[in-house]
């Protein structure tokens, strides 16, 4: 007599089932992370504006940059204005320094690449000495940024006088002649189609024009 056959106990579990289950509870577990990511991010961008926003708090705000060999040709009581601040400030503070005083020349307002040089060098200085401003940046200024300029001052103008720009010499402070400039297009188009050729050769007008130029500084 065949002995009948048990039907399986409904309470236990189906072992695929119970396996589909722990795959689905350890993938939970492991995408809990994600889960809290969006809070994470608004969190870090909050603290990172924070952050920014701090910083631009301690850094001090440069002064502009003025360049006087760039100024309007329209603007002469800007050019006065410019260079009555800067006569100031070349008087209480950068002939305070003895190589300073000993290098500047009398014409210093004659030579544009020395009132260059001082608008910058006051420019860094007052960048410097403003509130919250780093200590380096006024160490900076005394050591590299200061003597560079008196240095290149003297090298421009340290022998010239306000003698020297009375009559012929005062042709020293014009500007310089571009030697060459209607060579451009043919340099041009050497460069961009055929620089593996030789360059142009100079034509005779341009020699001619280079000599005259040449002449002019020999004279100086």
């Amino acid at each position: 007599m065949t002995a009948p056959s048990r039907r399986p106990d409904e309470t236990t579990p189906d072992p695929a089932l119970a396996g589909l289950a722990r795959e689905v509870e350890a993938l939970q577990r492991r995408l809990e992370p994600i889960f809290d990511l969006p809070g994470r991010i608004e969190q870090i961008a909050s603290l990172l504006a924070q952050h920014v926003e701090s910083c631009a708090s301690l850094t001090p705000t440069a002064a502009p940059l003025v360049s006087w060999l760039d100024l309007p040709h329209d603007s002469v009581r800007a050019a006065e204005d410019l260079l009555s601040e800067l006569a100031t400030w070349v008087h209480s503070i950068y002939l305070r320094f003895a190589d300073a005083a000993q290098s500047l020349p009398e014409c210093w307002l004659w030579h544009p690449e020395v009132v260059e040089e001082l608008l910058w060098l006051q420019t860094t200085w007052l960048a410097a000495y403003r509130p919250q401003a780093p200590s380096s940046a006024a160490g900076d200024w005394h050591d590299r940024q200061r003597p560079g300029v008196t240095r290149r001052i003297r090298d421009y103008a340290g022998l010239c006088s306000l003698e020297r720009h009375q009559g012929a010499d005062l042709l020293t402070t014009t500007a310089p002649t571009v030697a060459a400039a209607d060579a451009i297009p043919a340099i041009a188009c050497w460069w961009v189609l055929r620089r593996d050729e030789p360059a142009p050769v100079p034509a005779d007008q341009q020699l001619d024009a280079v000599r005259r130029i040449g002449s002019k500084r020999g004279r100086r």
